[in-house]
């Protein structure tokens, strides 16, 4: 790969999610199998995550058909979203994770003359092939690009965009559960899977933790733990019940965040966010978590689930984005889909 022209050595980075946005992309939701039984108890506050995103941006939605189209319309409508900041593309997917299966747009405003924003296309497995088929998903940055008339790489590798989380200035955060699991990049190690990060991310520095929560079925994204909210500063989940599953595991998490150091070789400010009490849901614990939140151009939508944690963890995160309306959406339903704001949404930045 040394002689490989990456983004990165054409000085492309991918920028924080605090970013200026150009626009946020979505895939609208409609795989019953994703949320059985419950899928339509999700367009209301699905609507309400896209009122609140668009009055600061456009939201560019992946629709399959006109008929889709319609059905988003007639749920954005009911919810009063302005239709003017809403844009449909024919973009049929498998599933509503955009997050994971959207572009990737990395940045570089110093060129002139060229493209100052690109996409990489990573491959996509549905978290380890355990939900075929996948094949729309998976080619959805390179039918974005191409509509964008913007330049595509394509690493040759899995990576989705729930597994990684960046500061902006080099670093980028992520778990040992998820990117060396065997289900992803088998024929990689540690140090190649971090090369690849460097290269088509224009990183500096990969810090890794360990585990994720329980009911995670991406094994482990680092967007249900542990985020940045400025270049030097995380907010990371922690369970007080001794008792619950997630205790230790969390535990060892905080512990793992105070012994790294950023790239100027300063600790991290870690702030610790509390976790919701078990949501389960037919017998299964679903992964719910306040770290799930979204940070848009003018609010920041974070995930609550009718807790008495919920007012707690708003206020957590209030604090730590105090030039933006930050709001609770109740995701008690979406969460069932075993992800949340972040999981579905995917920024494309500013130049």
């Amino acid at each position: 790969m040394k002689d490989m022209i990456t983004p990165k050595s054409l000085g492309y980075y991918f920028p924080a999610e605090w970013h200026q946005h150009t626009a946020t992309w979505l895939s609208w939701p409609h795989k019953e199998e994703s949320w059985p039984g419950k899928i339509d108890t999700i367009y209301t506050p699905y609507a309400k995550f896209v009122k609140a995103v668009s009055e600061g941006e456009f939201v560019c939605i992946n629709v399959a058909d006109e008929t889709m189209k319609n059905l988003a319309i007639g749920h954005l409508t009911k919810e009063g979203v302005d239709l003017n900041k809403i844009k449909f593309f024919f973009n049929p997917t498998n599933d509503a994770w955009c997050r994971d299966h959207g572009p990737a747009f990395l940045i570089n405003p110093t060129l002139e003359g060229e493209a100052k924003k690109v996409i990489v296309d990573w491959g996509y497995n549905a978290w380890g092939n355990k939900y075929p088929p996948y094949d729309l998903d998976d080619v959805v940055p390179t039918l974005i690009g191409k509509t964008l008339g913007l330049p595509v790489y394509h690493p040759g590798i899995v990576m989705e965009g729930g597994s990684v989380d960046f500061n902006g200035q080099g670093t980028i955060l992520t778990t040992t559960a998820c990117l060396l699991n065997k289900n992803r990049n088998p024929h990689l190690s540690q140090k190649e899977i971090e090369q690849y990060l460097f290269d088509f991310y224009g990183a500096e520095q990969i810090l890794w933790i360990g585990d994720g929560i329980v009911g995670d079925d991406t094994d482990g994204h680092i967007d249900d733990i542990t985020r940045f909210v400025n270049n030097d500063t995380v907010v990371s989940v922690v369970e007080d019940d001794k008792n619950d599953e997630n205790y230790h595991l969390l535990k060892e998490n905080i512990d793992a965040l105070h012994k790294l150091r950023l790239l100027n070789g300063k600790q991290l400010n870690i702030i610790e966010l509390p976790m919701p009490s078990a949501v389960v849901y037919e017998g299964q614990r679903l992964p719910a978590s306040y770290a799930n939140f979204y940070i848009a151009n003018d609010v920041v939508t974070v995930p609550t689930y009718r807790d008495k944690n919920d007012d707690k963890a708003l206020t957590i995160i209030e604090n730590c984005f105090p030039a933006k309306k930050v709001i609770g959406i109740d995701s008690t339903d979406i969460i069932w889909g075993l992800g949340s704001w972040h999981c579905l949404s995917q920024q494309e930045p500013s130049v």
